[in-house]
C-alpha cells in the first residue's frame, strides 16, 4: 500500500507501512549501499537541525516547510530503525517506561528540571 500520492492520516497509517514505503523508495534507487547506519544517523541529525532552523530567531515556520522537515526527520528515523532492525513501537514504549520512572507526575508537575534533580530531592 503506497503512502505517496495520497493523503493518509496518522489514524490509519501504520509504522510498518511507512517502513515499507521507505524500503521500496531506497531499493528503487539502489541506495541501500549508501544508507549505512552511520550515514543515516548523520542525515537524521542534519534534518533535525534544519527543523530547528525553522524556529531560529523566534520565527514562525511556514506550514509547508515544517511538513517537509518533519517528513525528512521521520524518513531518516524510520530508515535507521530499518537498518538496525529496531521495532520503534517497542523502543518508544520502553523509553516512555523509563521516563515515567525518572519523571513521576507527582514530583514533576509544572517543573522542567533534569531528572537528577528529583533523585537528589531538590
Amino acid at each position: 500500500m503506497s503512502v505517496r500520492g495520497g493523503m493518509r492520516s496518522d489514524e490509519v497509517t501504520t509504522i510498518a507501512e511507512l517502513k515499507e514505503e521507505i524500503s521500496r523508495f531506497v531499493a528503487e534507487r539502489d541506495w541501500d549501499r549508501f544508507h549505512r547506519p552511520k550515514d543515516v544517523a548523520m542525515a537524521l541529525s542534519i534534518e533535525a537541525g534544519e527543523l530547528m532552523e525553522l524556529y531560529l530567531w523566534d520565527r514562525t515556520p511556514d506550514r509547508e516547510d515544517l511538513m517537509d522537515e518533519l517528513g525528512d526527520v521521520l524518513f531518516f528515523l524510520l530508515d535507521m530503525s530499518i537498518r538496525e532492525n529496531m521495532d520503534l513501537s517497542e523502543a518508544f514504549r520502553r523509553k516512555m517506561g523509563k521516563n515515567d520512572e525518572r519523571y513521576p507526575a507527582s514530583l514533576v508537575r509544572g517543573r522542567d528540571d533534569k531528572y537528577t534533580a528529583y533523585k537528589e530531592g531538590r
